[in-house]
Formats: structure tokens, C-alpha cells, sequence
């Protein structure tokens, strides 16, 4: 015969596994609903790829996001890739 903490620690495993099963579900859910929102937007002439590094982008911390763009440029600019900004007055004509 199965003492009751045996019973009560099952049924409190199955009860955080069904929670997380539900929670699985919603995520799914949830995914689907991103999904249309991206095809939406590429139907209407967005790119999605770009739409999910702004979103990624606006997740960060503002330091965060600063330090990344600081690697990134030196990066770039370590392979002769970065884009130099234009001079004062050029194509203000």
C-alpha cells in the first residue's frame, strides 16, 4: 500500500506536468499567430527577416544594443566593410 506523501508527490507531478502541457499548447498557439503576423507583413512588402532583428534589436537594453553596434562597426571595420559617413554638405546640393 502506497503511503500519502508518495500519492501527494505524484499528484503534484502530474499537476506541473499538465500545467506546463497546457502552456506548451498556448505556445503553440501563439507561434502560429507570430507566423501570420510575418506573412501578413511580407504580403504587404516587408521583409520579415529584417522585422525580426528589430524586434530582437528592441528587446535589448539600450547599453546592450550600443555595445553591440560599438563590436559590430570594429568588426567591419577590421574587414575594410564599414560604411564611412558621408562628408559635411556632399549630396546637399
Amino acid at each position: 500500500m502506497p503511503d500519502a506523501s508518495g500519492n501527494v508527490a505524484r499528484d503534484h507531478l502530474r499537476s506541473f506536468i499538465e500545467r506546463i502541457e497546457r502552456l506548451e499548447e498556448e505556445k503553440a498557439t501563439l507561434m502560429a499567430d507570430i507566423r501570420e503576423v510575418y506573412a501578413e507583413a511580407k504580403g504587404t512588402g516587408f521583409d520579415p527577416k529584417i522585422m525580426r532583428q528589430v524586434v530582437r534589436i528592441r528587446k535589448m537594453e539600450p547599453s546592450d544594443r550600443q555595445e553591440q553596434e560599438y563590436v559590430l562597426d570594429t568588426y567591419l571595420s577590421a574587414l575594410g566593410m564599414a560604411v564611412e559617413p558621408a562628408e559635411a554638405g556632399e549630396g546637399a546640393e
